[in-house]
């Protein structure tokens, strides 16, 4: 379920991601399909089984999952990642597209 920027508590800042992996790729025109396909394969090259955990596309302004917020600091989305173990962090053109994985595995590292 998505919804829309204007249910979040608090604008996203890049300063709010954990170790973000940057991709840049096509500027202006990647839609949010192409954005998920390369975020899903570099997390395939960083994690074993990676899960999405979490996304963002700041050009629409959609988010999932839509979640009540729980700390006034950062996107209710973000907090449910990160509390739920997110370890990879892929932001796509700055801050248009931000996507969070978890492995699956149990003895990933």
């Amino acid at each position: 379920m998505t919804g829309p920027l204007a249910n979040t508590c608090f604008p996203l800042e890049k300063s709010m991601l954990e170790n973000p992996v940057e991709l840049t790729d096509q500027p202006g025109t990647l839609t949010f399909d192409d954005a998920r396909r390369l975020a899903d394969r570099e997390a395939e090259t960083r994690l074993k089984n990676p899960m999405l955990l979490a996304w963002y596309d700041g050009r629409r302004g959609f988010f999932s999952p839509n979640v009540a917020c729980c700390d006034p600091s950062k996107p209710a989305w973000l907090v449910y990642a990160q509390s739920r173990g997110a370890e990879c962090t892929i932001a796509i053109n700055g801050l248009d597209y931000v996507f969070l994985y978890r492995s699956t595995e149990p003895d990933h590292g």
